[in-house]
C-alpha cells in the first residue's frame, strides 16, 4: 500500500503492492526497511546490529497493515436485544424507533454508568477488535446526548485509549438524534452542541473529529452546516453520516472539507461525481446493511468506478451493526458490493488511514510509519476476504508491540 501521499482511487484501488518472502525491519516502534528477505539481509543497519535483532519467523503467512476500523460506536452499555427481535419480526428503522427503541434506547444506561465502566467497555471493544487485526480505531460518542454524558464518554474513550496500546481517534458525536428531551426542539439541542459540547470537547483536547448523522429522524443540512462551522472555529476536522436512509444534497458540505462521509447508500450520481473530485473518503459499512436486513448495499462499484476514494469500516454499534470483525466487513464487500480482495484491503487499511487523516503514519508497510501489522495463518491476502465466520489473524503488532 505504501507510496500514497492522497487516498487511493480507481486501479490504484487494486495495487496492493505484494512482497513475496518478504521481510520488515522494525525499530523503536516504527519501519525502518521492507523488501525482499534477501535484500534486507544486505540492508547495512541490519549488519551493524544483528546481534540485537529479534527475528520473527512468518513462514506460510500473511502479513498486512493492521487495519483502521475508521467508523465505530463502542460508548455503550448493552445490547439492544429487543430492537433486534422487533427488526426480525418485521419492523423496520423507522418503526422500532418510533416504538422508543433505536438510538435513544441506549441513552438511559450511558447516562447513568460511570465513566469507568463506560472505559471498561470500549477497552473491551478495542481488544476484540485487536484479535482479528485492528490497529487503528475511530471512537465516537453519541449514546449520552446531554453535554455532560457526551464528555464522560470522550473522557471514558481516552481512558481506555490509553490502556489499549493501538491508535484511537475520538470524535465527538453528540449530533447523533436528538435525545427525548429534545424532539420537539431539536435546533435547541443544536444550540447545546454548539455552545456547550463542542467548545468542552476542543478545549479538553478530547475529541479530533465532529460527526453529525445527517438524514430522516436525525439532523438536518442546515442543522448539519451549523454545526460544521462550530467545529471548524473550535480547530476541529469534520466528518459525517449521510445517505443511509434516504438522499441528501452533499454539495453544502464540501466547503467544509470533511475527510470523510459514511454510509452514502443513497448517493446521488451527482455527488459521486462531486467527491471523484476531492479527496473526501467514501466510508462504507456494510455491516449495517447485513444486520438491517436491507435489501441493497451501498453503490461501492459506482463509487469506485467513478474515482471516489473508498474505505471500510465495521461501523461497530448495538443497533446496526454489533460486530468487531473487519475480516468480515472486507467479505461482506466483495460477496454483496463486488469490490475485489484487492480494493477491500486497500479500502480497510490505507484509504481507512486517510479517512482519519493518518495517512502519513499509518495504512501501509513502508519507512517511517508505525509498525501496525496484522498476523494472518493464511496463504493469499485473497484468503481473509473469502473465509468469513472464523478469525484467521493469530497476532497483532501495534507500534512495534505485539497485543496481548
Amino acid at each position: 500500500m505504501r507510496g500514497e501521499a492522497s487516498p487511493r482511487r480507481g486501479s490504484a484501488m487494486r495495487e496492493v503492492g505484494l512482497i513475496e518472502d518478504g521481510a520488515v525491519l522494525v525499530a523503536g516502534g516504527q519501519i525502518v526497511a521492507v523488501g525482499a528477505t534477501r535484500e534486507l539481509l544486505r540492508d547495512p543497519w541490519l549488519k551493524r546490529h544483528r546481534k540485537e535483532v529479534l527475528e520473527l519467523d512468518c513462514s506460510g503467512k500473511v502479513v498486512i497493515p493492521g487495519f483502521v476500523d475508521a467508523h465505530t460506536h463502542p460508548v455503550f452499555v448493552r445490547p439492544r436485544l429487543v430492537d433486534f427481535e422487533k427488526r426480525v419480526s418485521g419492523a423496520t428503522y423507522e418503526e422500532i424507533a418510533e416504538a422508543g427503541g433505536g438510538i435513544r434506547s441506549s441513552v438511559e444506561a450511558v447516562r447513568n454508568a460511570s465513566e469507568s465502566q463506560l472505559a471498561e467497555i470500549a477497552l473491551a471493544a478495542f481488544r476484540e477488535m485487536a484479535t482479528q487485526g485492528t490497529t487503528t480505531i475511530e471512537a465516537k460518542s453519541g449514546y449520552g446526548l446531554t453535554s455532560e454524558a457526551e464528555i464522560k464518554s470522550l473522557r471514558a474513550l481516552a481512558r481506555a485509549a490509553r490502556e489499549f496500546g493501538g491508535t484511537v481517534v475520538p470524535t465527538l458525536l453528540g449530533a447523533h438524534v436528538p435525545p427525548p428531551e429534545h424532539r420537539s426542539d431539536p435546533d435547541g439541542y443544536v444550540d447545546a452542541i454548539c455552545g456547550e459540547m463542542i467548545p468542552q470537547a476542543a478545549q479538553s483536547k478530547l475529541a479530533r473529529f465532529v460527526d453529525v448523522f445527517m438524514d430522516r429522524g436525525a439532523f438536518t443540512c442546515e442543522q448539519t452546516v451549523r454545526i460544521f462551522e462550530t467545529a471548524g472555529q473550535h480547530g476541529l476536522a469534520v466528518r459525517a453520516h449521510v445517505c443511509q436512509l434516504t438522499g441528501a444534497k452533499l454539495e453544502p458540505l464540501m466547503r467544509f472539507r470533511p475527510v470523510s462521509l459514511d454510509h452514502l447508500d443513497c448517493v446521488s450520481d451527482e455527488d459521486v461525481q462531486r467527491l471523484a473530485q476531492l479527496d473526501c473518503v467514501a466510508t462504507l459499512v456494510p455491516g449495517a446493511n447485513y444486520f438491517l436486513a436491507t435489501k441493497s448495499y451501498p453503490p461501492a462499484r459506482k463509487l469506485i468506478d467513478s474515482g471516489v476514494p473508498v474505505a471500510l469500516a465495521t461501523d461497530y454499534n448495538p443497533g446496526s451493526s454489533p460486530t468487531s470483525s473487519m475480516p468480515l466487513i472486507l467479505s461482506l464487500a466483495c460477496t454483496q458490493m463486488r469490490m475485489t480482495p484487492a480494493e477491500a484491503l486497500t479500502a480497510a487499511t490505507i484509504n481507512g488511514a486517510h479517512s482519519l487523516a493518518l495517512g502519513d503514519r499509518k495504512g501501509s508497510i513502508e519507512p517511517g510509519k508505525d509498525a501496525d501489522f496484522a498476523f494472518f495463518a493464511l496463504e493469499d491476502y485473497r484468503e481473509i476476504a473469502y473465509w468469513f465466520g472464523t478469525n484467521h489473524c493469530v497476532a497483532t503488532m501495534m507500534q512495534g508491540k505485539f497485543f496481548e
